[in-house]
């Protein structure tokens, strides 16, 4: 059976790279931590990384997929 990554998939990788770079840390354990589940669009992460800014906002799933578009 063949699986592709949803575009909220391909933003959460994205932004774990991102937090990865800046932070200076080892990607592979945030990438092995992914629980995924097959939806609508393809594979989807369900604990998507969290990234905090200064306000102390959150990127929004919605976010993690328009990264990806």
């Amino acid at each position: 059976m063949e699986m592709q990554l949803s575009n909220q998939a391909l933003g959460a990788i994205m932004l774990a790279l991102q937090e990865s770079l800046l932070e200076q840390t080892d990607i592979v354990p945030v990438l092995k931590n992914f629980k995924l589940k097959n939806g609508t669009d393809g594979l989807v992460v369900v604990n998507p990384p969290t990234v905090r800014f200064s306000n102390n906002e959150e990127i929004a799933e919605e976010e993690l997929t328009n990264m990806a578009e």
